[in-house]
């Protein structure tokens, strides 16, 4: 298998989810995500889902010799697994989680023989909506579902976008991810980048996939069209530099001394002709825009991408045509093209491709054309 690199991901309205993984500690069933209303066409399936919403939960755990000394909210995450730390932690504080019939602090060390017994309403996904919304599944097995995003869809709800997202399709194709933190979702990737998902479609499978993504077993490898010769951005093969959100601009990423550490790779550098090329990029950290903010920095930004790119998308030597696709290209030229991970259930290695999407690949075709790749 490829080297492991971590992915590119998308900036949402909730500070606390800029990393690209989706943390177990931030993911709980009554999530974030926003309320949206639903036509009279899909009223059953809307009704399946809430009736299934409310779910009463009582379970019990005794605690063993190997388990005596561990924090009771470490514990708790060990065995109530169907559920996140955060989650458990909120249960204990608020006594819905008791041992030996008490309350006690998420510190509170376990003995030998302690009883753990949760007993709560569990509220799963009540405010998504299922949606009737193709898909494009390119993996698929009882534990892992691999999905190619397409340009202008959304992952989830969130503020201006309360349908028409990922979870919305994913709820209506499958049902049973209503359960699972964000339908299962393990990372994210902007709106108007294309590619592949990774989705656990149980809970211990997206826990697994979470910490792999973590510790960098998950890699994921991009293609991206840049303003910038051959020549200049083989001297750019490793970028480091620290990424930090805009003081000015909230929803903009820069490269700033106080940052998190950032690093990207370009794998391999294609021209497509003198000024302009085709990248193939891996990253060995995961933060926000990170693809497109160190392009930027190193004044080769990727095509189409109006927040990052600006004028220096427009090279010398251009032909008319090649100009006005340059000017036309509706969105960043950004593919997620490649994801490869452990599987969580067989441990075997997986690795996925997609194609080039069509609107990059005319954009390459125009700014290739006449051009003797060699």
């Amino acid at each position: 298998m490829a080297e492991p690199l971590a992915s590119e991901n998308e900036v949402l309205d909730d500070d606390d989810l800029y990393d690209e993984s989706l943390n177990a500690d931030e993911l709980s069933f009554d999530d974030d995500l926003l309320d949206d209303d639903e036509d009279d066409a899909q009223d059953d399936a809307l009704t399946e889902v809430r009736l299934a919403v409310p779910e009463e939960i009582d379970v019990s755990h005794t605690a063993t010799d190997k388990e005596s000394g561990l924090r009771i909210d470490k514990l708790a995450s060990q065995v109530f697994t169907d559920f996140s730390r955060a989650q458990l932690q909120g249960w204990i504080s608020d006594g819905s989680l008791l041992c030996n019939g008490s309350a006690q602090k998420p510190k509170y060390r376990v003995k030998i023989g302690d009883v753990l017994h949760l007993t709560t309403i569990l509220q799963q996904h009540s405010e998504d909506l299922p949606e009737d919304i193709d898909i494009d599944v390119v993996y698929e097995d009882d534990a892992v579902l691999v999905i190619n995003k397409p340009v202008g869809m959304v992952v989830h709800p969130g503020a201006g976008n309360q349908t028409g997202t990922l979870v919305n399709a994913l709820l209506y194709h499958y049902p049973q991810q209503h359960h699972l933190p964000r339908a299962g979702l393990v990372h994210r990737i902007d709106k108007d980048t294309s590619g592949l998902l990774l989705i656990g479609k149980t809970k211990p499978a997206q826990m697994a996939l979470m910490a792999q993504l973590k510790d960098k077993s998950v890699y994921r490898h991009y293609q991206c069209v840049v303003a910038g010769d051959e020549a200049s951005l083989m001297r750019h093969r490793r970028i480091d530099a620290p990424i930090g959100r805009h003081r000015n601009q909230r929803t903009k990423m820069t490269v700033m001394t106080a940052g998190r550490d950032a690093v990207t790779h370009l794998l391999s550098v294609t021209p497509l002709n003198d000024n302009y090329c085709l990248l193939d990029v891996g990253l060995e950290t995961g933060r926000t825009h990170q693809i497109r903010v160190h392009l930027s920095h190193i004044t080769y930004p990727i095509v189409g991408d109006r927040v990052y790119g600006g004028r220096r998308q427009l090279r010398a030597g251009l032909t008319e045509a090649q100009r006005q696709a340059i000017g036309n290209f509706p969105r960043q030229a950004l593919h997620a093209y490649a994801l490869g991970f452990v599987h969580p259930t067989t441990g075997e290695d997986v690795e996925v491709t997609t194609p080039i999407p069509e609107d990059m690949q005319k954009l390459i075709a125009v700014l290739n054309d006449g051009y003797d790749l060699g």
